[in-house]
């Protein structure tokens, strides 16, 4: 099922709002809510209901008979692909130069958009832009202030150096929420999402962080919503194991994207992220031998980092 609705006509960029919708029936009205409350002109919505059991669709199909009018729809409604592969469809789809990242169940906060497309018509050699964003949980009510502080416990500060993001995307995850905007054509030269991958971000933003394509400006752009479906998934014992190996195998495989020291620093993550998976399966030694790898590789890395910067220095 496909509904197409207005057409855009303001001579600002087009920002397109990818939603990859998915079980989300409490907050999908909540979010597309956000998307037309934000004040910035040019916008479109492209949203997919990735194969729904609960009222997700209706709930979507329901907005859109209230407010098509308002802003330009896309609606698409099909059997379940998961998000890789939705978020992929949803950017062919767009008509956008630039694509803002969503998720069914957060939400924007107004003055993101034209702050984000701002800064990257600032910065024509940046591919994307991130911001921060403020958690909230199932009822709205704020939990933290900044996702990235309070939540993930990020250092902010190596965000404002292209050297300090790479440091960043590589060793502290801290992306969260639909917090980023990104100009289409960055998907051409990085490929889009790895539909082969549960968990796709940190593969995305790692390529993106190898090109030094990422900007960041501090402040929110979303809040991020924490309920139960997303906290329970963090419990699994099973899960979390998979989710590691995944991840592993990424910093593995992406490694030689990046220049030393990174590329040290990446492979230092991989074994980092070994010992997780170890401990979940009470593998002692295994544990200890991974901690061991990491810690070597890491002084290495940070050894090649202080020789590179002298190097400079000295030039």
């Amino acid at each position: 099922m496909e509904i197409g609705m207005l057409e855009n006509a303001s001579p600002m960029p087009l920002v397109s709002v990818l939603v990859p919708a998915f079980n989300h029936e409490r907050f999908v009205e909540r979010c597309l809510d956000s998307v037309l409350e934000d004040p910035y002109p040019a916008k479109e919505i492209i949203i997919i209901d990735d194969g729904s059991t609960d009222d997700t669709g209706c709930r979507i199909a329901a907005w859109i008979a209230r407010h098509g009018n308002d802003v330009p729809v896309e609606y698409v409604r099909r059997g379940n692909k998961g998000v890789a592969a939705t978020l992929n469809e949803l950017a062919a789809r767009a008509r956008g130069d630039f694509l803002r990242l969503g998720a069914s169940d957060d939400y924007l906060l107004p003055g993101g958009l034209d702050a984000q497309v701002d800064y990257l018509l600032a910065h024509p050699n940046k591919w994307a832009v991130i911001g921060d964003s403020e958690v909230v949980d199932q009822d709205g009510h704020r939990v933290h202030h900044s996702g990235m502080r309070d939540l993930h416990h990020a250092d902010k500060r190596l965000y404002r150096t292209d050297e300090g993001i790479r440091r960043a995307v590589i060793t502290q995850w801290a992306i969260g929420g639909p917090v980023t905007l990104v100009r289409r054509r960055a998907l051409e030269t990085v490929a889009g999402w790895s539909e082969s991958l549960r968990i796709d971000d940190w593969d995305f933003f790692l390529r993106l962080a190898a090109h030094d394509a990422i900007g960041f400006i501090d402040r929110n752009v979303c809040a991020y919503r924490i309920h139960g479906s997303n906290l329970s998934r963090t419990r699994d014992t099973h899960a979390r194991i998979r989710n590691l190996m995944e991840a592993r195998d990424v910093a593995i495989r992406r490694a030689v994207l990046f220049d030393e020291p990174d590329r040290t620093l990446l492979l230092a993550q991989s074994h980092h992220i070994g010992a997780k998976i170890a401990f979940l399966e009470r593998r002692v030694w295994s544990v200890a031998l991974h901690m061991a790898g990491y810690a070597l590789l890491l002084l290495m890395a940070r050894t090649r980092r202080r020789q590179a910067h002298r190097l400079v220095a000295q030039a």
